[in-house]
């Protein structure tokens, strides 16, 4: 099985060097020097991780056989793709892979049917489920503690505990300063 492990940045210096986005929670494994990984699109790969550094808070790595800026440059926006085993677990209790969450029902605590899981969408402050709801429409549920509950791989579904107005209209509103 495939996993989007990273993107790559911009390039960094003169010697070959790119930042990437990390888009996996083990960085350590999945992009070591020595990992070689295929690539989207596949004619820029595959690609082997030649050294890695954190330079001010961002992962910088240099391939094999990219020596210069230019070469760094023309990586830009490539993602990075390790094959993992599909029985590989995350190491952590409650971490998950993308592709175990796929397709899970998604119900509330008190067993109202939401949909299913169709898209994890990867943003810089946490990570969205996108549901297909039974009636076709699509909503977005923060995969935050607070509101996904639980996930329940054997049952294959994720219980969620949303605030009013997340999945439906019975948002509170709040009178403005004019209405009190």
């Amino acid at each position: 099985m495939q996993l989007v492990v990273a993107r790559i940045g911009r390039a960094h210096g003169i010697k070959g060097e790119v930042t990437v986005e990390v888009r996996t929670d083990e960085p350590e494994l999945r992009l070591a020097p020595g990992a070689v990984l295929t690539t989207d699109p596949a004619a820029a790969g595959p690609l082997t991780i030649e050294t890695g550094r954190v330079h001010s808070g961002r992962l910088l790595l240099r391939f094999a056989g990219v020596k210069d800026r230019t070469g760094a440059e023309a990586l830009r926006n490539i993602l990075l793709i390790a094959e993992v085993d599909p029985q590989e677990v995350p190491e952590e209790e409650d971490e998950y892979y993308d592709h175990q969450l796929m397709d899970l029902d998604v119900v509330t605590a008190d067993g109202v049917e939401v949909g299913r899981i169709t898209e994890i969408s990867h943003l810089p402050s946490q990570d969205l489920f996108i549901i297909e709801r039974p009636d076709g429409s699509e909503v977005m549920i923060p995969f935050v503690e607070e509101i996904v509950t639980e996930i329940d791989l054997r049952e294959q579904r994720a219980v969620i505990t949303p605030p009013p107005g997340l999945i439906d209209d019975r948002a509170e509103t709040v009178p403005t300063r004019e209405e009190s």
